[in-house]
């Protein structure tokens, strides 16, 4: 019979003559041994093989059973990852990477959401330094060949519900180092398909409008994506979303001034501008300021100025004569023929007076949607959609004609 010890707790109830309560009495646990074996020796319990197992003293705590203590490292498929323990400082740094485009600038890293993005960034060859996750099934998800260096932590899902902006979150959520364009790998069937057109973006300020307008490039297969200053930030989370997965896709070159705008379009190519003022059903809409010189509208500063000075319908017809001279085209008509590039502007601001100036260097048009009469003006998103694909047709056409030519 193997030794055990036990604590066995006797109560005694002592009754006081003349009092009208009972007082108890604990007596002292008492130890129970149990008769050794024959040939061991005084005082020693019979042991079968293996440590003697001992219960603790009255009142002293109960050791967890569980070898899964928080922050201890745990092993999955190889992988070891850590439980996040309350407080943890490395949690809080995921919303202040998500919220913070200054700290995003500053550390170089971004915040990617949910398994599709994660997975679409690993397969672009961006580095996944933390990844966030809630439970083992949702880690199993994710290509586990590509996490080896990665600083796992799983943490509770209530706690992800809380960062994030999703109505249902999928419980992972990856910090990554900020991509570099050129370092990417897109996928292949994507350069399969791309033609010879690339988008501009001047002065994009909806998160939502510039993740549209992401998608909408990776689907018509443009072959890059231009932001100029003044756009917000590409990386924000809500232009991630939008994007769905766009940015790991296409190469996006984002925060740009316009004098280096050219150099990265060929020497051939046209530059052409979506006109804003043909999306609102003919209204004259005048080009703004860039964002370097400010942000109000040139329409508004000159109605300002006309009318402290006078004059107001001279200065008006002066100062439109002075802008640059883009002929306008309707999108339907041939704009698209070899290297082409689109600019896209802000349907607050309209397009800037040098995405007019580009347009006119390089070439280009001003493409208007005809709209009924009293329609208000078309998302951005909306309209990029449509001259994009537009685009696509136009230059796959003219490959198509090139090659019966050459038949005939």
């Amino acid at each position: 019979m193997a030794a055990l010890r036990g604590n066995v707790s006797r109560w005694a109830v002592v009754l006081t003559p003349g009092r009208r309560h009972v007082r108890t009495l604990r007596r002292r646990p008492l130890e129970v041994l149990y008769p050794r074996s024959e040939g061991a020796a005084p005082g020693a319990e019979h042991r079968t093989s293996g440590p003697e197992k001992r219960w603790p003293a009255a009142g002293s705590p109960v050791p967890d059973p569980s070898p899964r203590q928080p922050g201890r490292p745990t092993s999955l498929d190889g992988l070891s990852y850590e439980r996040a323990l309350p407080g943890d400082k490395r949690l809080a740094k995921v919303v202040t990477i998500a919220k913070s485009k200054k700290f995003r600038d500053q550390q170089g890293k971004i915040l990617v959401e949910g398994r599709r993005l994660i997975i679409d960034a690993l397969g672009a060859g961006a580095l996944l330094q933390t990844l966030f996750f809630s439970t083992v099934d949702s880690l199993k998800e994710l290509p586990l060949e590509k996490l080896k260096h990665v600083k796992l932590i799983k943490v509770k899902f209530e706690e992800i519900k809380m960062w994030s902006d999703l109505v249902t979150p999928q419980g992972a959520m990856g910090i990554f180092v900020r991509p570099d364009h050129s370092k990417m790998k897109y996928p292949s069937v994507q350069q399969e398909h791309t033609i010879p057109l690339s988008l501009i973006g001047d002065n994009i300020r909806d998160p939502g409008n510039l993740g549209t307008i992401l998608r909408s490039a990776v689907a018509a297969g443009c072959s890059k994506v231009l932001l100029t200053k003044g756009c917000v930030d590409v990386w924000e989370p809500k232009v991630l979303r939008a994007g769905m997965g766009a940015h790991f896709r296409i190469p996006v070159i984002s925060n740009l001034e316009w004098d280096v705008v050219p150099n990265y379009l060929a020497t051939s190519t046209r530059v052409h501008v979506a006109d804003h003022s043909h999306w609102s059903a003919g209204k004259s809409v005048v080009p703004r300021k860039s964002h370097a010189a400010g942000d109000q509208s040139w329409a508004s500063h000159t109605r300002q100025t006309e009318e402290q000075e006078g004059g107001t319908e001279d200065r008006e017809r002066e100062f439109l004569l002075s802008l640059p001279e883009v002929e306008a085209r309707c999108y339907h008509r041939t704009w698209a023929e070899g290297q082409t590039a689109i600019v896209i502007g802000g349907e607050t601001q309209g397009l800037s007076l040098e995405a007019l100036l580009l347009a006119q260097k390089m070439r280009g048009q001003r493409l208007y949607i005809p709209m009924i009469p009293g329609v208000d003006s078309l998302n951005s998103a909306m309209a990029a959609s449509i001259l994009l694909f537009e685009g696509r047709r136009q230059l796959l056409s003219s490959v198509a004609n090139g090659n019966r030519t050459e038949r005939t």
